[in-house]
């Protein structure tokens, strides 16, 4: 029913407002239509001066899709990363972990372990446990340890990083400069990147990404919008922002299971540092393969197998054998123990051309 205003007037002054009530005016709006040679007024509702305040939506609404897909992996991975205490001879450290068994083996970085005496590790909820040392790998830069705990831990799915894309989210989670269970997120920067480790030599397969890390997120997991560890936390580059690396999990993968097997990675070697590179369809055509991928050569080792068979940087590696080329993790997954000191033959272009050439791969040394 519609109230003039003289009737709204009315009942405020006699006191029928309601505190903390918000009420509409409503004001008749006037239309006039000739009709019959009279002119005829119609009254209709118009909009009301003030309208009713909203109520707050529950905060479940309030997150947009990148905030539940954070916190949703957070979720899933976040109690499956340790904390790592070392102590050794040249004093104290920390890093991070992540449990991927759960009887208590822990992946983390080579260089946090090494010359460790005693190892701790601590999980996610602040319980404390011993751990030893089961293997560790300096060309990955990745460790095994053995976490001693009297019930199943919680631990994490290692993804298929050769299934990344760059400009996916990734989200890192680790205990920079003590701060335990700290979360960041970016995204993939860019896949199968080299970088010089501790010691010279060139750490392989790494995803770059622009997720901060800090000291003390060495070895703690990279994941996906799913949870899923797509890789290890490994490096940053001292004064650049946003380049941040971690060893791709196809990678650590293998390194897990020769840890577990032999206590070391035992491997091959061809003589050369490369980076997943794509190819173009005109160059696939022209190579007879179907494959959108191979590794680039950056490097040749003097003097190594890649020199000898005539490899140049620059090179782009198709195929070893009758197995496709198509990023570092494939080349690794083949320079098994096995592979040494047999001939195999290289599918490659070099600039554009493709071309056949004949290696004999090397133990690589210790």
């Amino acid at each position: 029913m519609l109230r003039d205003r003289r009737d709204t007037d009315a009942g405020a002054d006699q006191g029928e407002e309601q505190p903390g009530k918000v009420h509409a005016v409503l004001r008749p709006a006037r239309s006039a239509r000739l009709r019959g040679g009279r002119w005829t007024y119609h009254l209709r509702p118009a909009m009301p001066d003030t309208l009713p305040l909203p109520e707050p939506l529950p905060d479940a609404l309030l997150l947009d899709a990148y905030s539940r897909a954070v916190t949703a992996a957070v979720e899933r991975a976040g109690p499956a990363v340790l904390h790592v205490a070392v102590r050794g001879r040249r004093g104290h450290g920390a890093g991070s972990g992540v449990i991927v068994s759960p009887d208590g083996l822990v992946l983390t970085n080579a260089h946090v372990v090494a010359g460790a005496d005693a190892l701790q590790v601590t999980a996610a909820e602040g319980r404390p446990m011993a751990a030893r040392l089961l293997g560790a790998d300096r060309d990955t830069d990745l460790a095994l340890l053995r976490a001693e705990a009297p019930a199943a831990l919680a631990t994490a799915t290692l993804g298929d990083s050769a299934a990344l894309r760059v400009g996916q989210l990734a989200i890192a989670i680790g205990n920079p400069l003590g701060f335990s269970s700290t979360v960041t997120a970016g995204v993939v920067s860019a896949l199968g990147r080299s970088l010089a480790g501790r010691g010279g030599r060139p750490i392989e397969d790494l995803v770059q990404t622009d997720a901060a890390l800090n000291p003390g997120n060495s070895g703690g997991a990279l994941v996906d919008n799913a949870g899923r560890v797509i890789g290890i936390n490994t490096a940053i580059i001292a004064g650049a922002q946003g380049l941040c690396f971690a060893v791709a999990s196809n990678t650590a993968q293998l390194v897990l299971g020769e840890l577990v097997r032999f206590g070391r990675v035992r491997r091959a070697s061809l003589g050369l540092t490369g980076q997943r590179e794509a190819l173009p369809r005109r160059l696939a055509l022209a190579a007879g393969t179907e494959q959108e991928s191979g590794v680039l050569v950056t490097a040749i080792q003097p003097d190594g197998p890649a020199a000898r068979a005539g490899l140049a940087a620059g090179d782009l590696i198709l195929r070893i054998g009758e197995r496709p080329v198509t990023g570092v993790d494939a080349l690794l997954r083949w320079l098994t123990a096995e592979r040494v000191g047999e001939p195999v033959e290289l599918l490659i272009l070099r600039r554009g051309d493709p071309r056949r050439l004949r290696l004999v791969p090397a133990e690589r040394g210790g």
